[in-house]
């Protein structure tokens, strides 16, 4: 495949004229829309922040910290003094953004380098997408493919993400470096001597593979995709032994690079996922349910489908089928039909593993821009093949467009306030479809269609442009206004560590040590991204394992996300920093305290110990260290949720004991393994509860029940003692709620 800019073809010598002209001015109206919306967007945020470079999230300079990290040689870092960290979802990214910082596009001025990456990615996109029309005269992609620089940037909130400084508009650039690839397979003649060996293009489809899954790991069914295709063409010529072998070279370097990163995240965080997936997915959430589960997944992929169809496409739901309907009238069309196949493979796959992950609602809907980007070009395809073809499409895919695209009015014409659903009968959408595509049989009925279609999207989607603009502008100055302020300030007092909620600006721009209490950020192999799902007592429990001297002095938190915590661990307010008109922030103001970690460790020693005896082993209930090292195990799911106490010290009322736990419901059982006991002698559990009402709780010792105790309603700490016999190392211990309420366990300790 010849690329655009060149006016030579080794086969066939100089090109004609006119395919030269057409390539180079294929690539100068590539860069104008490039450039042009790139332009629009920055420039309204400078005129919101007064010429100050900022960035619509604070997830941007997450990228940004390990960026700057990566260039100071310490890639896959967070922040200094944390160790290896799996939260940058994008490994690929911070190097690219490391390189602009290494040369001189430091502090917020990497966000300019963000931006001329974030251009040649998307200028890069634009040039290979045009080979994705049929090709016209002198082998060059049909005038048609005209339609692809000016489509890729008229959608608001893809341009919004493209240049928010967030990693989609590599992605896209890396999905091109693959479809190049792909499509150099696919056009290869293996009866035509000095081409390339199929291996070599295979493996090149590999290494842009590579890319693909480095940059987002959903890339992998976007992967898929293009390797089926690449393969399919090598079938159909060379048989399967040929096309298995491109499967196979396409997919292994980057199954590769997976396992490396998977091997890499157990090495040195001890989870195989990263700390993203453990946050973000539900599918690892400790206390769903599986229809919980199931029921979230549903609401994510009908959420990423409706929220763009009804509110991104148009800015009146009724025009939101206009995209959907050219993209599925792209498989209606002969001529375009392999490649629009492949775009919406990838949509379909994209939208099916990001559902996945529960911040596919928020910030702008960005998880799910790959996919509107293919369904743009998907669209384009559409309206060339309608206009393009005088034969008709087939009418039977066309009457089902139809009849999909009437389902989809019937949605966006729905009462306000009500779910989006199915309004119109199968049979009744199914009769006008059939309707209509007898219509389309008709060429100047196409072209007329496909015209008002285009013209009605320019329309509807030209106010949706002007608004994500002015959200781009706003949110980057709401993260300015609070974020970058605040990390300003906070260099001023130079911090030893702050805790944060937010992990990228406040970070950043302080340039000091941080700990993500969401997880994210990660701190060697505390697992702060499991805790911080399991609930904020387990994560205070990750705090205490900290030695004395790493744990932050300074939290820069959101009070109203962390209930107890600037309650219970801080001396005094330092600053507050609000935010006015916030669209983009997670509340009002950022509020910065001074630490008290003093309660921390106070609960580690039992206050009642049987006479003559030592403490042999402890599970600390909540703490997730503790909890698998000695194999403990809750009830799940809807079950054992974290809780934590202060409580006046039984062995001296003027001190108090902090304590994390877990909430035992009633039928319900844990259960753990202890270690280091004399077996074949008695040993003693003291058991640590908070107050509850009243219930009963049964002990039992492998397998069988030894003992029972009560839990009478009290004032503070209860610490219940019972002699077990020791029939095995380890001793497996299972504590049963007999109800009938809740037993809230703390602490157990054995003796011995």
């Amino acid at each position: 495949m010849t690329t655009p800019r060149s006016a030579f073809d080794a086969r066939r010598g100089w090109r004609a004229p006119s395919a030269y002209v057409a390539s180079t001015l294929y690539v100068l109206w590539a860069a104008a829309w490039t450039l042009a919306s790139a332009v629009s967007f920055y420039r309204a945020m400078l005129d919101q922040t007064g010429g100050e470079w900022s960035a619509p999230l604070d997830d941007v300079f997450i990228h940004f910290d390990y960026a700057r990290e990566t260039a100071r040689g310490e890639p896959f870092r967070w922040t200094a003094g944390n160790g290896y960290s799996s939260g940058n979802t994008s490994l690929s990214y911070p190097f690219v953004l490391a390189a602009g910082y290494l040369g001189g596009y430091t502090g917020e001025k990497l966000m300019v380098w963000a931006g001329i990456v974030a251009a040649v990615s998307v200028f890069g996109t634009m040039l290979v997408a045009r080979h994705l029309f049929p090709k016209g005269a002198g082998a060059e992609p049909s005038l048609a493919s005209f339609l692809v620089p000016p489509a890729l940037v008229s959608l608001g909130a893809l341009s919004w993400s493209l240049w928010s400084g967030m990693e989609v508009a590599v992605f896209l650039g890396a999905w091109a470096l693959a479809l190049m690839a792909a499509l150099g397979i696919e056009s290869m003649q293996p009866d035509r001597p000095g081409q390339a060996s199929l291996r070599a293009r295979s493996l090149l489809l590999g290494a842009a593979g590579v890319l693909l899954v480095t940059t987002r790991p959903e890339g992998a069914t976007t992967l898929a995709a293009l390797g089926v295709m690449a393969a399919e063409g090598v079938r159909r010529r060379a048989g399967m032994r040929q096309a298995l072998m491109v499967l196979a070279l396409a997919g292994a370097p980057a199954a590769l690079a997976l396992a490396l990163q998977t091997w890499a995240n157990a090495a040195f965080t001890g989870e195989l996922s990263a700390n993203g997936a453990i946050v973000k997915l539900a599918i690892n959430h400790p206390y769903m349910t599986p229809s919980e589960k199931l029921d979230d997944y549903l609401f994510n992929v009908r959420y990423a489908v409706f929220r763009n169809v009804d509110y991104h496409f148009a800015d009146s739901p009724g025009f939101g089928f206009i995209l959907p309907a050219l993209a599925a009238a792209s498989l209606a069309v002969k001529e375009t039909r392999r490649y629009a196949l492949l775009l919406w493979a990838q949509i379909l796959l994209w939208i099916a593993v990001v559902a996945l992950n529960g911040q596919v609602r928020w910030q702008n809907e960005r998880y799910t821009m790959p996919a509107v980007a293919w369904l743009i070009l998907a669209a384009a395809l559409g309206a060339y093949g309608l206009v393009k073809q005088r034969r008709a499409p087939s009418f039977a895919l066309l009457a089902l467009v139809c009849a999909g695209a009437i389902q989809i009015i019937g949605v966006g014409t729905r009462p306000a306030g009500t779910a989006a659903e199915l309004r119109f009968p199968w049979g009744l959408a199914l009769f006008a479809g059939l309707a209509v595509a007898t219509l389309l049989q008709v060429w100047a009925v196409r072209a007329i269609a496909v015209a008002a279609a285009l013209f009605l999207f320019q329309t509807h989607q030209s106010d949706r442009l002007r608004d994500q603009k002015w959200f781009f502008a706003r949110a980057s100055r709401n993260i300015r206004d609070q974020h970058l302020v605040a990390g300003r300030w906070l260099a001023e007092i130079k911090p030893k560590r702050i805790l944060v909620g937010d992990a990228g600006a406040l970070v950043y721009a302080s340039g000091a040590r941080g700990l993500d209490i969401i997880g994210l950020g990660g701190f060697h192999q505390l697992p702060f991204a499991r805790a911080g799902v399991h609930g904020l007592a387990a994560s205070l429990e990750l705090i205490e394992r900290m030695p004395a001297a790493e744990r932050p002095d300074i939290m820069a938190i959101y009070p109203t996300w962390w209930g107890v915590l600037p309650t219970w661990f801080a001396k005094d307010v330092l600053a507050r920093f609000p935010v006015e008109g916030n669209v983009i922030c997670g509340g009002y103001e950022d509020v910065i305290y001074r630490t008290d970690w003093s309660l921390l460790g106070s609960g580690e020693r039992p206050r009642t110990i049987p006479a003559g005896e030592v403490v042999r082993d402890a599970v600390d209930i909540a703490d997730l260290v503790s909890e698998r090292a000695h194999g403990y195990r809750f009830p799940q799911p809807a079950g054992g949720f974290t809780d934590m106490k202060i409580l006046p010290d039984p062995s001296d009322p003027r001190a108090s004991i902090f304590d994390g736990g877990r909430r035992i419901g009633a039928g319900r059982a844990e259960s753990f393994r202890l270690r280091g006991l004399r077996a074949g002698a008695a040993a003693h559990l003291v058991i640590r509860s908070s107050p509850e009402p009243a219930t009963r709780v049964r002990v039992r010792v492998a397998g069988r029940d030894v003992a029972s105790f009560e839990l009478p309603e009290t004032e503070g700490w209860t610490e219940s003692v019972v002699t077990v016999q020791v029939t095995e190392e380890p001793l497996r211990v299972e504590l049963v709620n007999d109800g009938p309420n809740d037993f809230v366990d703390h602490h157990v300790w054995v003796t011995q």
